[in-house]
C-alpha cells in the first residue's frame, strides 16, 4: 500500500501512515474529466436570453400595404430581418445541468486524489489548528512546508481560524470533506490534509 510521511507545522516526521491501496491504482484521465465538465455544466447559471420576435415590444401594426409598393411584403417592423427587431435563435433561459453515475463520480474522486499521491503533492500535517485567524501564520505555515504553488486545504470539520486566515491568500482554499469535489482537486497543485479527514477519506473510498 502507498505511504506518506506525516509531519509537524515546523515540517519535521512525525511518522509513516499507510493510504488505502485504491488511491495507488492507475489514475484514469477520462474519467476526471468528465467529473470535471460535469461540475462546470451544473454551475452553470442558464440565464442567458435574447429577446425573439414574439418578446420584442412593438410591431403590431403591419408596415405597409401588401401590395403595390415595390417592396417584399412585411407584416411586422420587428421581423428579425429588420433593425432593432426579434434575434433568430437566440439563447434562452436553459437548464445545463445533467447527472453523473455515482460510480463514475466516486472513482473520478480517488483518481484525482491518487494523482496527488502519485506526484508526491499530498501533504499530512498531524494539526493545522491555528492560535489565531492570521493571514501571516498561514503564509508561514506554508513557506515552512516548502509550498510555492497553489494548495488545497482538505479538513474534515469546520476550522474557524483556518478558514478566516486562508481566505486571503488567493493560491490557498479550505474546504471541508463532505465538500471535497473533482475540480478543486485537480485545480490546485497541492493537497494538505489531516489524519483525521484521512480516516474520513478511508471510510469512504478505502473499502
Amino acid at each position: 500500500m502507498p505511504s506518506v510521511v506525516m509531519v509537524d507545522q515546523s515540517n519535521k516526521k512525525v511518522k509513516d501512515v499507510e493510504l488505502p491501496s485504491v488511491f495507488s491504482a492507475a489514475v484514469r484521465p477520462h474519467l476526471m474529466h468528465a467529473a470535471v465538465v460535469n461540475q462546470l455544466a451544473n454551475r452553470r447559471a442558464g440565464t442567458a436570453a435574447t429577446k425573439n420576435k414574439a418578446l420584442v415590444s412593438g410591431g403590431g401594426k403591419k408596415p405597409f400595404k401588401q401590395k403595390g409598393t415595390g417592396r417584399a411584403r412585411a407584416g411586422s417592423n420587428r421581423s428579425p430581418l429588420w433593425r432593432h427587431g426579434g434575434t433568430i435563435f437566440g439563447p434562452m433561459p436553459r437548464d445545463y445541468s445533467y447527472a453523473l453515475p455515482k460510480k463514475e463520480k466516486r472513482a473520478a474522486l480517488v483518481d484525482a486524489i491518487s494523482s496527488k499521491v502519485a506526484d508526491n503533492r499530498l501533504i499530512l500535517v498531524n494539526s493545522l489548528e491555528l492560535a489565531e485567524p492570521k493571514t501571516k501564520l498561514v503564509s508561514t505555515l506554508l513557506d515552512t512546508l516548502g509550498v510555492q504553488e497553489t494548495v488545497l486545504v482538505l479538513i474534515k470539520t469546520e476550522n474557524k481560524n483556518l478558514t478566516l486566515a486562508a481566505r486571503n491568500v488567493p493560491s490557498v482554499k479550505v474546504l471541508r470533506m463532505d465538500n471535497i469535489n473533482v475540480y478543486d482537486l485537480l485545480k490546485y497543485q497541492y493537497l494538505i490534509t489531516t489524519q483525521d479527514a484521512l480516516n474520513a477519506m478511508q471510510e469512504v473510498y478505502g473499502k
